[in-house]
């Protein structure tokens, strides 16, 4: 009788496959992934020095500095909330008077013109106003911003352009 290495032992018992599962019964899990020396999605081999690269651009801050744009912003926002404060202001406060103190609209300032048409009539010079201060906030406050912080970037995109 000659030995063959790769017959198993006499004594071994026979190996039969596993019974098939049910569809609905998910089956269970098997540790069958490989052993990676790495994450699986990592380079196995360290990736090479790119060397040295050229000359280095000079440290300065960031494209559209980011207090100037909170500047901006904050600049914009005030402009917004007064404007609109004015004209809805006052509008709100011709309804609540409207709903709330008939006497003081129906009572005249002068002959035949009640008090209430006057005020409602004072509305378009109101919304003007509104307008106006919208305008005057934005020449004043905002656009300079918006002009610096444009100079800026052009000035920024020039640099980069050179490199």
């Amino acid at each position: 009788m000659s030995y063959d290495p790769y017959s198993p032992p006499p004594s071994a018992k026979p190996s039969y496959p596993p019974p098939p599962t049910p569809p609905h019964h998910p089956s269970p899990r098997q540790d069958s992934s490989p052993s990676y020396p790495t994450y699986p999605w990592r380079p196995a081999t360290p990736e090479p020095d790119p060397g040295p690269a050229g000359p280095r651009a000079p440290r300065r801050p960031p494209l559209g500095h980011h207090s100037d744009l909170r500047i901006l912003r904050s600049a914009y926002r005030w402009q917004r909330r007064t404007a609109t404060l004015t004209a809805l202001g006052y509008f709100t406060l011709f309804l609540f008077l409207s709903a709330f103190a008939p006497g003081f609209m129906t009572g005249s300032i002068t002959d035949g013109i009640p008090t209430g048409l006057l005020l409602a009539l004072l509305q378009l010079p109101v919304t003007w106003l509104a307008i106006a201060l919208y305008e005057h906030t934005a020449r004043r406050h905002v656009d300079p911003l918006a002009d610096r912080i444009r100079k800026e970037a052009e000035l920024d995109a020039r640099r980069e352009a050179a490199l």
